[in-house]
């Protein structure tokens, strides 16, 4: 068998246990990379079998690390566990992100839920970086790198969707945080990018739901797992090496429409 594009890559991915992280860490696994799956809780919301027991079985690598991305503490046992591994930490993944009924209109928002929102979908990823671009700026460069960073951020976070302030306010935060570390770490060898799915469909949603996302997606289908683990693949490899700083869309034309 041929090496796959991440062999023996050093890889931290937050909210990993469902979802995008879930896939992202399955296809990184089998490319080779060691994943450091970070998650409140071990068992995917969608139902299934935990992400390590699908990596373990297929003959990849990882490791399931209990730890809230909102916490500075759970963050540094994530890419400890990382380093301690494998030596260094080649790809931070910030995926970790709280919504659901807590994203409401500016009227119907309580402070609970602004916080609730920003303790892990803006805070959690301004702690992530900070940890990892600590690690990676001590690393010797690998293909010009010493370390990537990938910020899942949302088209969201380009627009004023209705309805959803403090969440479209959290992911405009993580774009611009994003071409941030990537002008002030550039230099040094650490790449930074966004990446931006659109309408992605992991779980059940309403007919509404998915009629407006149907209506405002030019491509013929809505998103899946995998078109967002592909983009991210891309990102995380030694491919990627003079991209930095942008927000990488994958929306089906969403954004173009």
């Amino acid at each position: 068998m041929s090496a796959g594009r991440l062999q023996d890559k050093s890889i931290v991915i937050t909210g990993a246990a469902s979802g995008l992280g879930r896939a992202m860490a399955l296809t990184f696994a089998a490319e080779g990379a060691d994943v450091v799956v970070g998650d409140v809780r071990p068992d995917p919301r969608e139902g299934g079998e935990p992400t390590v027991d699908l990596i373990e079985r297929a003959g990849g690598s990882g490791i399931f690390v209990e730890a809230d991305a909102s916490r500075w503490d759970d963050i540094d046992r994530l890419v400890t566990t990382a380093v301690e591994r494998r030596g260094r930490l080649d790809v931070m993944v910030n995926n970790a992100i709280v919504a659901g009924r807590h994203s409401k209109g500016l009227l119907e928002t309580e402070p609970e839920d602004w916080d609730a929102i920003m303790d892990v979908g803006l805070r959690g990823v301004f702690l992530c970086c900070k940890r990892a671009v600590r690690q990676m700026l001590g690393q010797e460069p690998v293909a010009e790198a010493r370390g990537r960073i990938i910020n899942i951020s949302s088209q969201h976070g380009m627009i004023g969707a209705p309805g959803h302030v403090a969440y479209c306010t959290a992911k405009g935060g993580v774009i611009n945080l994003t071409h941030q570390l990537a002008v002030d770490f550039g230099p040094q060898g650490v790449i930074v990018n966004g990446l931006a799915p659109g309408k992605i469909l992991v779980r059940q949603d309403s007919d509404e739901v998915l009629a407006y996302s149907h209506a405002r997606t030019p491509f013929s289908r809505l998103g899946r797992p995998a078109d967002v683990a592909a983009a991210a693949l891309f990102l995380a490899s030694d491919e990627c090496t003079y991209v930095s700083g942008i927000n990488l869309l994958v929306d089906g034309g969403w954004m173009a429409y």
